[in-house]
């Protein structure tokens, strides 16, 4: 479970977002929506410790997180697809990361095999697609049978059965009771399997809502969660029709 509290991120003189109360909670699939530039990323690299919050509090799990410090041994996490060394083989960048939080060697093997890449897994990541990338990094978020997860648009570069894989992969971990956390812009996949909203937006909290409730709002002429989104997000028209000069 992630919970966070009067928590306040920016830079000097910039406030980028203001959160007085976000509970995520075990157990569900909860889905990070904003446009670029809501602090969709921000928020996430301030969960897992690597920025400083200017205020406010963030515990994973009943453990509070301190920036630059250790991870919270039960996070997994997975927020930049580029944060490999491209001589590296996938095994050896796994096995680096075991030896690095103190897991157990075995543990590499066994991601291997659940994200596909067990045949490919001597290959340098240079050589690795988009999509095989984003396995890499979502087997490195495993590594430590996690019980919190955070994944930042895991889905790009993945084809039609990755993303299959990872919708399937995403719900079975979350019906298993881990707390799951991802961030995206793809409402269709969102619409499929999503337990719960968060949206971003002018430095705050836009919607925080079950799935379902979320979508007993549709008004008239609305049909999906993109209609919701850009009502809940006010975007001006000539941007929601993607006409903006």
């Amino acid at each position: 479970m992630i919970d966070i509290r009067d928590l306040t991120l920016g830079y000097p003189g910039v406030t980028v977002l203001e959160i007085p109360e976000l509970t995520v909670a075990d157990g569900a699939l909860t889905y990070l929506l904003g446009l670029n530039g809501t602090g969709k990323t921000t928020l996430l690299r301030s969960i897992c410790g690597v920025i400083t919050p200017a205020l406010g509090t963030i515990q994973v799990d009943g453990t509070l997180v301190r920036a630059h410090h250790t991870t919270p041994a039960t996070l997994g996490l997975h927020i930049d697809y580029r944060a490999f060394d491209p001589r590296h083989t996938a095994r050896r960048h796994l096995r680096w990361i075991t030896r690095a939080r103190g897991l157990p060697a075995g543990r590499v093997g066994d991601v291997l095999e659940i994200v596909g890449l067990a045949r490919v897994a001597d290959r340098r990541l240079g050589h690795y697609s988009l999509g095989m990338l984003q396995r890499v990094g979502i087997a490195a978020a495993l590594l430590s049978e996690p019980r919190t997860l955070l994944l930042d648009e895991p889905l790009n570069g993945l084809d039609i059965a990755g993303i299959r894989w990872i919708r399937e992969l995403l719900r079975d971990l979350a019906d298993a009771g881990t707390c799951v956390l991802v961030a995206t812009h793809l409402l269709d996949e969102v619409e499929r399997n999503a337990d719960h909203i968060v949206i971003l937006g002018n430095r705050r909290i836009l919607a925080d809502q079950p799935f379902a409730h979320l979508m007993d709002t549709l008004g008239p002429g609305e049909t999906s969660l993109e209609d919701v989104y850009l009502r809940i997000a006010d975007l001006p028209t000539d941007i929601a029709s993607g006409t903006a000069s």
